[in-house]
């Protein structure tokens, strides 16, 4: 099995630092994202991921090629299907114009990515990559980054753009900006869409990527006692 039917297991193995569990499951800190994964769908393991998963408002993520099991105690209150794509054309760097995003930038970010929705996006979410944006006016118009990565693999995520702002070609742009600068590092790049993003699906076959399969996704909570 590649690592890229369980991107979240594997990006959690390979950078421990973002997230806290064990050898049967684990999830990233609460300010980083909310994805949670384990390495099979063994008993063991799936006990394990409801212990990480909190009552009241706290759920998590899974997004993974394999069918999604519910673990006993949790409930799924969204399931939906993606598609993984990467990227199979080297494009050029060109990155005039756009500016590297960094904690100064922090709250803008979170404020882009709360009203657009590209996806968990939290106070340190940023901090899982290299992000970069377009400000027309002072105001963050448009980014894009990185999110999961393990070895020869990063994901290009948070590609959003402010609806003042569309029309103007910026998602293109940075998702072309951010796939060329991974190439240039010597990572292949991946990314997610919902299947049902025809739009999205579009323009990142344009810019060289393949859809490689498809990714169940699940939100998961503690079902109520």
């Amino acid at each position: 099995m590649s690592a890229l039917d369980r991107p979240v297991w594997a990006s959690l193995q390979h950078q421990p630092q973002w997230g806290y569990g064990d050898e049967r499951a684990r999830r990233f800190r609460a300010d980083i994202n909310r994805f949670a994964a384990t390495p099979d769908e063994s008993a063991a393991s799936l006990r394990a991921l409801a212990e990480l998963v909190q009552p009241g408002e706290d759920a998590v993520f899974l997004a993974q090629v394999p069918s999604i099991v519910v673990p006993p105690g949790l409930e799924a209150v969204k399931e939906a299907l993606g598609v993984q794509m990467v990227a199979r054309r080297l494009l050029p760097l060109e990155d005039d114009g756009l500016r590297v995003l960094g904690d100064a930038d922090a709250a803008d970010m979170l404020a882009l990515a709360t009203l657009t929705e590209p996806g968990p996006f939290l106070a340190r979410t940023h901090t899982m990559g290299r992000f970069i944006g377009v400000r027309i006016e002072g105001r963050l118009a448009a980014m894009a980054g990185e999110r999961m990565r393990f070895p020869g693999h990063v994901e290009v995520s948070g590609v959003c753009t402010h609806p003042d702002f569309r029309g103007q070609g910026l998602a293109r742009r940075l998702s072309a900006a951010v796939t060329a600068d991974l190439q240039r590092r010597g990572e292949q790049p991946f990314l997610h869409a919902w299947v049902t993003n025809a739009a999205a699906i579009s323009l990142y076959k344009s810019l060289g990527f393949e859809v490689r399969a498809t990714v169940n996704i699940a939100v998961l909570k503690r079902r109520p006692a």
